[in-house]
């Protein structure tokens, strides 16, 4: 038994398909199906059924794949230990991102990094809050960039700024020529919102209901592109952070107005698993973004 061969368990675990297993860890399907093969014959124990046209495990599977999850985050985690006797800033680096965060924060602190830690080799990964602390969990981010929520007080969280909201409305709107309002205007609107598994959906409906605003259940958007596009349609009007919206108070046919009384905001956080070896290396990428962020906000 090795580590390449959990490896191979667990990508069958997760893509329940041989091929897609073996496209995943870069081997032929019959490599990783006689590895397969070869660690149940070691362990004396059938950790697949085989008389079905698809990949089930059985109970000793399942038992063996949760325990190999352990263990290679454990060899993660001494990976970890030897990278610190180099460079704390070199070699790769998986963060991933939130939707609502990653287009638009990117393009700001990228660059940055790579004046900054020229030695780190940065893989980026988007996908929705829920999965993105499963991946962490589980070994295979290093640290996410994400807006700070229930499902991340398992983690250790280090704040980069906080992000104020804005109502988007079409330039043919009445509200079209404000350039500030309180957040009492929207008592009685109903607006457009993300659709489920956005955090930034919960986040601005708490808002929104607090001030009596609803919404508008014919239309749930998937990205804040595709919401600012209805705006800019007429359809309604929306909360955008203000990192998605442009400089200009006006553009494309959306208005921007900012809002007080109170201020609707998110908190973007780096998190990263408890007792990770690597504190220093987020502690550095989190004082950077927020230095970064503390210029972008005052310009």
């Amino acid at each position: 038994m090795n580590i390449r061969d959990l490896e191979y368990l667990i990508a069958l675990s997760e893509h329940k398909h041989f091929r897609k297993a073996a496209e995943s860890c870069f081997v032929s399907q019959p490599t990783l199906s006689g590895q397969i093969k070869k660690l149940e014959d070691e362990l004396g124990v059938s950790l697949l059924e085989r008389t079905s046209r698809r990949v089930l495990f059985t109970d000793a599977g399942l038992n063996l794949v949760a325990q190999a999850q352990k263990v290679l985050l454990e060899v993660k985690v001494l990976t970890e230990l030897a990278s610190q006797q180099g460079e704390s800033m070199s070699g790769p680096l998986h963060i991933g991102f939130i939707p609502t965060v990653g287009p638009y924060l990117l393009p700001l602190i990228i660059p940055m990094f790579r004046e900054s830690f020229p030695d780190l080799e940065l893989f980026l990964h988007e996908a929705q809050t829920s999965q993105l602390t499963h991946l962490l969990e589980e070994g295979k981010l290093d640290c996410i960039l994400l807006a700070a929520v229930k499902e991340t007080e398992s983690f250790i969280e280090l704040p980069l700024y906080d992000e104020p909201m804005v109502v988007a409305v079409p330039d043919t709107h009445p509200w079209a020529e404000k350039t500030e309002m309180d957040m009492a205007s929207l008592h009685g609107e109903t607006l457009l919102m993300l659709g489920d598994g956005h955090c930034l959906r919960d986040q601005a409906m708490g808002f929104c209901f607090a001030a009596g605003a609803n919404e508008d259940g014919r239309f749930k958007a998937t990205s804040l592109e595709t919401l600012r596009n209805m705006v800019a349609a007429g359809s309604g009007i929306t909360l955008l952070p203000q990192l998605a919206t442009p400089k200009e108070r006006s553009r494309d046919g959306v208005c921007y107005i900012k809002v007080h009384d109170p201020i609707p905001t998110r908190l973007i956080t780096l998190c990263y698993r408890p007792g990770s070896p690597l504190r220093t290396r987020y502690e550095k990428i989190a004082t950077e973004i927020k230095d970064r962020m503390v210029m972008y906000f005052e310009q």
